[in-house]
């Protein structure tokens, strides 16, 4: 089926595809403004926009709205491009219109409202995709994925306890690498050695917050600073561990300031001190992270090579 086909300008006028695009947006936001979520109608409002709106009163999730300034950001960077891209419609954009909103309706009928809401990034950047085709689509998708990421991020609360094992186990290898007897059970890391201490990796320590914080940071920093799409996509995918490493760093330094120290320095002062020393251990390990990333190891490689072995 010939799903791009070039739309001749008499048939497709300029301002037409401007008075179809504005249409089907306030179209689909109607749609997610009146029947946007059945999952407490009794309480709130049906608008998804809304729902979302109080996910981002939680602690860990408060500030994901910084993020649509950045897809706002991205889309303005790339005017010139979007307004010299050319014009090729495409039924691509339609279908993914259309499974987005049957998507929606599944998570409307099943009170799923996050699969509603990457329904309407899904909605609202296969418009332009139809219109416009795949040439202007392109320069919309990191928006798009990035605003998915920002609507979707409060999922990451169903994996509190996985990250709050993961972090107390690593926080126990380091310990033991360290020369400290420190134990698990559970959530909670102890040791009898020395003076002694124990303290439980609660869920303000799970470390959630910093793999928030680490994924809203990489999509960005990636974007602008690393060149490829592959560089860019995996020092994103890498965020996720990086931000496990750094706050189980954070909790092992707990355990060697209770241990050499006193727990009750370590409970108190140096634990409130040691959120904002991951959060920048975090940013270096990033940094660092995407300048190796962005390196050429081939020429790096090939220069280690006797000269007649290397191409040109």
């Amino acid at each position: 089926m010939q799903t791009d086909v070039e739309s001749p300008a008499p048939y497709w006028p300029s301002r037409l595809r401007r008075v179809i695009f504005v249409l089907a947006v306030l179209a689909a936001s109607w749609l997610f403004v009146s029947f946007g979520s059945d999952s407490d109608v009794a309480n709130e409002p049906r608008s998804i926009f809304h729902w979302i709106s109080v996910q981002w009163k939680s602690e860990n999730f408060r500030n994901n709205w910084v993020m649509l300034l950045f897809s706002g950001y991205v889309i303005y960077r790339n005017r010139r491009e979007l307004a010299e891209a050319p014009v090729k419609p495409s039924l691509w954009g339609v279908v993914v219109v259309a499974v987005s909103l049957l998507a929606h309706v599944l998570g409307y009928r099943t009170q799923l409202p996050r699969l509603s809401l990457g329904a309407t990034v899904g909605v609202f950047w296969g418009i332009p995709f139809a219109i416009w085709g795949w040439n202007v689509a392109k320069y919309l998708l990191f928006p798009a994925g990035y605003t998915l990421l920002c609507f979707c991020g409060s999922m990451l609360v169903e994996i509190t306890m996985p990250l709050r094992l993961m972090a107390s186990s690593l926080a126990c290898l380091f310990l033991h690498g360290a020369g400290i007897e420190a134990v698990r059970q559970g959530t909670v890391v102890f040791s009898n050695a020395g003076g002694g201490f124990q303290f439980d990796v609660a869920d303000g320590c799970s470390g959630l917050r910093s793999l928030t914080v680490m994924t809203a940071l990489a999509a960005p920093y990636a974007y602008l600073t690393l060149t490829g799409f592959w560089r860019r996509v995996l020092l994103f995918a890498l965020s996720v561990p990086l931000a496990m490493l750094a706050n189980a760093l954070r909790i092992f330094s707990l355990g060697l300031v209770a241990e050499w120290i006193g727990m009750d320095l370590a409970m108190m002062l140096y634990h409130d001190l040691s959120g904002y020393l991951v959060f920048i251990l975090s940013l270096l390990l990033l940094m660092g992270t995407g300048s190796l990333i962005q390196l050429d190891w081939r020429a790096k490689l090939c220069a280690w090579k006797p000269k007649k072995r290397c191409r040109a």
